[in-house]
């Protein structure tokens, strides 16, 4: 593992994926029909990883499909992905036009989707972080080193295809004990949570199902906030350095439907989004900047470097 990937992570943004189309099936001759009419009877479909519980999710970005209808004067509408991996594949299907995408998962749908472009994301998304959380049990304290003690401890990963639940966190680990395979490194091979994102690590920790974990910073601490459980079961023991996360993607076919402006009106819709708004609930971030597919290159590279896609 070499230095100069983090350092190129460090100066990347945060990229958001965000699929368009006008048809789940946008290879078939139904939907070049459907793509051929008027812009006003489309409608725009919003996706997101399920970083958090599903009912909880919807409820908030229908509230950010509200604040697209009315801004961008298109018909907008929120479509539930199961996984990271289903909202990937949604994209890429041109079933889902514009997708809140972690760092990784955009990554992969734009290079899935040829034309796509990360536009936007939260004003903390270019120096995001982890945390690396003990259940209390285990008499782990918080440190500013890298806890070497958790290669004894049984720990979980958040999705496969998490950023801050399984990229960084696997980079951070390499990084810190010599380049040795984590499956090899831990005593006990580490799990995954295959769903409920990062609410279901901490509860995984809290619970004492997995000894130790790791999951995005915001979620950690806001669940420590609203959960009791987490709050008294949990303790967060380790930061890491910052990288590059969460992103807003568009797919191409939004120009041929909407017009060539069409990416420029989304940015500028989802910038303009107010402080403290319930649009800007969806994403847990109090504001919006712009963003570009280039400012992920870093996350690209780590992802090659770590073994977790192809170029």
């Amino acid at each position: 593992m070499k230095k100069r990937t983090f350092l190129a992570i460090g100066l990347a943004a945060s990229a958001a994926l965000a699929t368009f189309s006008c048809s789940p099936k946008p290879a078939g001759e139904e939907a070049k029909e459907e793509a051929s009419a008027p812009a006003a009877e489309q409608t725009f479909f919003l996706s997101a990883i399920p970083d958090e519980k599903i009912t909880d999710q919807k409820v908030k970005f229908d509230n950010l499909a509200a604040y697209l209808t009315k801004t961008l004067g298109v018909k907008t509408e929120f479509v539930f992905s199961k996984d990271y991996a289903d909202a990937v594949t949604k994209f890429k299907n041109g079933e889902t036009h514009l997708v809140w995408f972690g760092g990784l998962s955009g990554v992969q749908a734009r290079m899935a989707v040829p034309g796509s472009e990360a536009i936007a994301q939260g004003k903390a998304d270019p120096q995001y972080k982890s945390y690396f959380i003990a259940n209390k049990n285990t008499g782990l304290k918080p440190s500013p080193d890298f806890p070497a003690a958790i290669q004894e401890k049984t720990f979980t990963f958040g999705s496969p295809g998490s950023t801050s639940g399984r990229l960084m966190p696997t980079y951070f680990i390499l990084q810190n004990n010599g380049n040795v395979p984590v499956d090899e490194w831990f005593k006990t091979k580490p799990g995954f949570q295959m769903s409920g994102g990062h609410v279901a690590t901490a509860n995984a920790v809290a619970d004492g199902t997995y000894e130790t974990g790791a999951l995005n910073y915001k979620t950690y601490d806001s669940l420590v906030k609203s959960d009791e459980k987490i709050a008294q079961n949990t303790v967060k023991i380790w930061t890491t350095p910052f990288y590059a996360d969460y992103n807003f993607t568009i797919h191409p076919v939004a120009k041929e439907v909407f017009g060539a402006d069409f990416f420029t009106k989304v940015q500028d819709a989802l910038v303009a989004a107010p402080a403290g708004s319930d649009a800007l609930k969806a994403i847990n971030r109090e504001s919006i900047i712009p963003a570009k597919s280039a400012d992920f290159d870093g996350i690209k590279a780590t992802a090659v470097e770590v073994g977790l896609i192809e170029e």
